[in-house]
Protein backbone atom coordinates (compact mmCIF):
# COMPACT_ATOMS: atom_id res chain seq x y z
CA UNK A 1 0.00 0.00 0.00
CA UNK A 2 1.31 3.40 -0.82
CA UNK A 3 0.24 6.86 0.19
CA UNK A 4 -1.05 9.00 -2.61
CA UNK A 5 -2.80 12.31 -2.97
CA UNK A 6 -4.78 11.19 -6.01
CA UNK A 7 -8.39 10.46 -5.22
CA UNK A 8 -7.88 11.40 -1.58
CA UNK A 9 -10.84 11.24 0.76
CA UNK A 10 -11.96 14.34 2.63
CA UNK A 11 -11.43 14.08 6.38
CA UNK A 12 -14.73 15.86 7.01
CA UNK A 13 -16.50 13.36 4.78
CA UNK A 14 -14.84 10.41 6.51
CA UNK A 15 -15.65 11.43 10.07
CA UNK A 16 -19.09 13.00 9.58
CA UNK A 17 -21.27 9.91 10.08
CA UNK A 18 -19.04 8.37 12.80
CA UNK A 19 -19.08 11.69 14.67
CA UNK A 20 -22.89 11.91 14.46
CA UNK A 21 -23.25 8.31 15.67
CA UNK A 22 -20.84 8.97 18.52
CA UNK A 23 -22.77 12.08 19.55
CA UNK A 24 -25.96 10.00 19.57
CA UNK A 25 -24.28 7.46 21.87
CA UNK A 26 -23.11 10.26 24.17
CA UNK A 27 -26.62 11.71 24.42
CA UNK A 28 -28.12 8.26 24.95
CA UNK A 29 -25.67 7.64 27.77
CA UNK A 30 -26.48 10.98 29.37
CA UNK A 31 -30.22 10.25 29.27
CA UNK A 32 -29.67 6.72 30.58
CA UNK A 33 -27.72 7.99 33.58
CA UNK A 34 -30.16 10.81 34.31
CA UNK A 35 -33.05 8.35 34.18
CA UNK A 36 -31.17 5.79 36.30
CA UNK A 37 -31.31 3.02 33.74
CA UNK A 38 -29.32 -0.21 34.18
CA UNK A 39 -25.81 0.44 35.53
CA UNK A 40 -24.52 -2.31 33.28
CA UNK A 41 -25.24 -0.07 30.31
CA UNK A 42 -25.16 3.36 31.98
CA UNK A 43 -22.75 3.44 34.91
CA UNK A 44 -23.04 6.84 36.69
CA UNK A 45 -20.08 6.24 39.02
CA UNK A 46 -16.67 7.92 38.73
CA UNK A 47 -15.26 7.30 35.27
CA UNK A 48 -18.30 5.28 34.24
CA UNK A 49 -15.99 2.28 33.94
CA UNK A 50 -17.35 -0.80 32.22
CA UNK A 51 -20.55 0.80 30.95
CA UNK A 52 -21.61 -0.87 27.72
CA UNK A 53 -23.02 2.34 26.27
CA UNK A 54 -20.16 4.76 25.68
CA UNK A 55 -17.98 6.21 22.96
CA UNK A 56 -14.74 4.76 24.34
CA UNK A 57 -15.52 1.45 22.63
CA UNK A 58 -16.05 3.23 19.32
CA UNK A 59 -12.45 4.46 18.96
CA UNK A 60 -10.97 1.12 17.78
CA UNK A 61 -14.11 0.31 15.78
CA UNK A 62 -14.04 3.55 13.83
CA UNK A 63 -10.26 3.25 13.61
CA UNK A 64 -10.83 0.08 11.60
CA UNK A 65 -13.57 1.77 9.57
CA UNK A 66 -11.35 4.72 8.65
CA UNK A 67 -8.46 2.40 7.83
CA UNK A 68 -10.50 0.24 5.49
CA UNK A 69 -11.86 3.33 3.72
CA UNK A 70 -8.36 4.77 3.34
CA UNK A 71 -6.43 1.59 2.61
CA UNK A 72 -7.17 1.42 -1.11
CA UNK A 73 -6.24 5.04 -1.84
CA UNK A 74 -4.11 6.40 0.98
CA UNK A 75 -2.75 3.40 2.78
CA UNK A 76 0.49 3.32 4.80
CA UNK A 77 3.88 2.78 3.18
CA UNK A 78 4.07 -0.50 5.07
CA UNK A 79 1.27 -2.28 6.90
CA UNK A 80 3.77 -3.94 9.26
CA UNK A 81 5.37 -0.58 10.02
CA UNK A 82 1.98 0.91 10.84
CA UNK A 83 1.16 -2.02 13.12
CA UNK A 84 4.55 -1.67 14.78
CA UNK A 85 3.96 1.97 15.69
CA UNK A 86 0.46 1.05 16.84
CA UNK A 87 1.92 -1.59 19.14
CA UNK A 88 4.42 0.97 20.44
CA UNK A 89 1.53 3.21 21.46
CA UNK A 90 -0.19 0.30 23.21
CA UNK A 91 3.03 -0.60 25.05
CA UNK A 92 3.34 2.95 26.34
CA UNK A 93 -0.24 2.91 27.64
CA UNK A 94 0.14 -0.46 29.37
CA UNK A 95 3.69 0.16 30.57
CA UNK A 96 2.89 3.57 32.02
CA UNK A 97 0.79 1.99 34.77
CA UNK A 98 3.60 0.11 36.59
CA UNK A 99 6.12 2.82 35.66
CA UNK A 100 4.04 5.34 37.59
CA UNK A 101 5.53 4.03 40.84
CA UNK A 102 9.04 4.84 39.63
CA UNK A 103 8.29 8.26 38.17
CA UNK A 104 5.99 9.82 40.76
CA UNK A 105 6.69 10.48 44.43
CA UNK A 106 4.98 8.22 46.94
CA UNK A 107 2.20 8.80 47.61
CA UNK A 108 1.52 10.91 44.49
CA UNK A 109 -1.01 13.71 44.66
CA UNK A 110 -4.19 13.45 42.63
CA UNK A 111 -3.06 16.22 40.28
CA UNK A 112 0.36 14.62 39.80
CA UNK A 113 -1.26 11.34 38.80
CA UNK A 114 -3.51 13.11 36.33
CA UNK A 115 -0.63 15.02 34.73
CA UNK A 116 1.37 11.81 34.41
CA UNK A 117 -1.52 9.88 32.87
CA UNK A 118 -2.28 12.70 30.44
CA UNK A 119 1.34 12.90 29.35
CA UNK A 120 1.69 9.15 28.81
CA UNK A 121 -1.57 8.85 26.88
CA UNK A 122 -0.72 11.84 24.72
CA UNK A 123 2.72 10.31 24.05
CA UNK A 124 1.10 6.97 23.18
CA UNK A 125 -1.08 8.67 20.61
CA UNK A 126 1.72 10.81 19.21
CA UNK A 127 4.22 8.01 18.61
CA UNK A 128 1.80 6.24 16.27
CA UNK A 129 1.87 9.13 13.78
CA UNK A 130 4.80 7.90 11.60
CA UNK A 131 3.08 4.57 10.97
CA UNK A 132 0.24 6.04 8.94
CA UNK A 133 -0.04 9.85 8.98
CA UNK A 134 -3.28 9.97 6.98
CA UNK A 135 -5.14 7.68 9.35
CA UNK A 136 -3.64 9.51 12.34
CA UNK A 137 -4.93 12.88 11.14
CA UNK A 138 -8.38 11.38 10.53
CA UNK A 139 -8.49 9.90 14.04
CA UNK A 140 -7.31 13.20 15.52
CA UNK A 141 -10.16 15.05 13.81
CA UNK A 142 -12.64 12.38 14.89
CA UNK A 143 -11.30 12.44 18.45
CA UNK A 144 -11.87 16.15 18.88
CA UNK A 145 -15.21 16.03 17.08
CA UNK A 146 -16.59 13.52 19.59
CA UNK A 147 -14.86 14.75 22.75
CA UNK A 148 -15.69 18.46 22.49
CA UNK A 149 -19.43 17.76 23.00
CA UNK A 150 -18.51 15.75 26.11
CA UNK A 151 -16.48 18.70 27.43
CA UNK A 152 -19.55 20.92 27.03
CA UNK A 153 -21.85 18.37 28.69
CA UNK A 154 -19.46 18.02 31.62
CA UNK A 155 -19.43 21.76 32.25
CA UNK A 156 -23.20 21.83 32.69
CA UNK A 157 -23.17 18.55 34.61
CA UNK A 158 -20.71 19.96 37.16
CA UNK A 159 -22.65 23.20 37.40
CA UNK A 160 -25.96 21.42 37.95
CA UNK A 161 -24.71 18.41 39.96
CA UNK A 162 -26.57 15.99 37.71
CA UNK A 163 -25.42 12.84 39.48
CA UNK A 164 -23.92 11.24 36.37
CA UNK A 165 -20.42 9.99 35.63
CA UNK A 166 -19.92 13.28 33.81
CA UNK A 167 -19.86 15.12 37.16
CA UNK A 168 -18.84 12.34 39.58
CA UNK A 169 -15.88 13.32 41.75
CA UNK A 170 -13.03 10.95 42.67
CA UNK A 171 -12.73 10.56 46.46
CA UNK A 172 -9.27 12.14 46.55
CA UNK A 173 -10.07 15.15 44.38
CA UNK A 174 -9.45 18.34 46.37
CA UNK A 175 -10.91 20.99 44.08
CA UNK A 176 -14.15 22.70 45.04
CA UNK A 177 -14.98 25.37 42.46
CA UNK A 178 -16.80 24.77 39.19
CA UNK A 179 -13.86 25.69 36.99
CA UNK A 180 -11.46 23.57 39.03
CA UNK A 181 -13.67 20.52 38.65
CA UNK A 182 -14.31 21.12 34.97
CA UNK A 183 -10.73 21.80 33.97
CA UNK A 184 -9.15 18.93 35.94
CA UNK A 185 -11.86 16.33 35.36
CA UNK A 186 -13.51 17.47 32.14
CA UNK A 187 -11.66 19.79 29.79
CA UNK A 188 -8.10 18.43 29.90
CA UNK A 189 -8.90 14.72 30.30
CA UNK A 190 -11.30 14.74 27.37
CA UNK A 191 -9.05 16.71 25.03
CA UNK A 192 -5.75 15.11 26.01
CA UNK A 193 -6.24 11.70 27.61
CA UNK A 194 -9.22 10.50 25.59
CA UNK A 195 -8.02 11.95 22.30
CA UNK A 196 -4.69 10.23 22.94
CA UNK A 197 -6.52 6.99 23.63
CA UNK A 198 -8.52 7.42 20.42
CA UNK A 199 -5.30 7.84 18.45
CA UNK A 200 -3.47 4.93 20.08
CA UNK A 201 -6.31 2.40 19.90
CA UNK A 202 -7.59 3.56 16.52
CA UNK A 203 -4.13 3.39 14.94
CA UNK A 204 -3.44 -0.10 16.28
CA UNK A 205 -6.74 -1.67 15.30
CA UNK A 206 -6.94 0.34 12.09
CA UNK A 207 -3.47 -0.76 10.96
CA UNK A 208 -4.35 -4.40 11.64
CA UNK A 209 -7.60 -4.02 9.72
CA UNK A 210 -5.75 -2.48 6.77
CA UNK A 211 -3.25 -5.34 6.74
CA UNK A 212 -6.03 -7.93 6.77
CA UNK A 213 -7.87 -6.06 4.01
CA UNK A 214 -4.72 -6.12 1.91
CA UNK A 215 -4.33 -9.88 2.35
CA UNK A 216 -7.84 -10.58 1.13
CA UNK A 217 -7.90 -8.00 -1.62
CA UNK A 218 -7.89 -9.58 -5.10
CA UNK A 219 -4.53 -9.37 -6.82
CA UNK A 220 -5.87 -7.27 -9.69
CA UNK A 221 -7.40 -4.77 -7.26
CA UNK A 222 -4.10 -4.40 -5.43
CA UNK A 223 -2.35 -3.77 -8.73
Amino acid sequence: MSETNSGSLSTKHLIFVPAILSLAVTLLRLVGELEHWSKTFFNPEVGGLGAIVGITWLAPIFGMYFAIRLAGREGPRSALRAIGFGLLGAIIVVGSLPAQRLVLPSPPSFQARLLYIWAMTALAGLVTLPGWPRLWKTLLAYGYAVRIPVVIIMFFAFRGAWGTHYDALPPDFTGTGLMSKWLWLGFFPQLILWVGFTLASGMLFGSIAAAVTRLFRPAHAAA
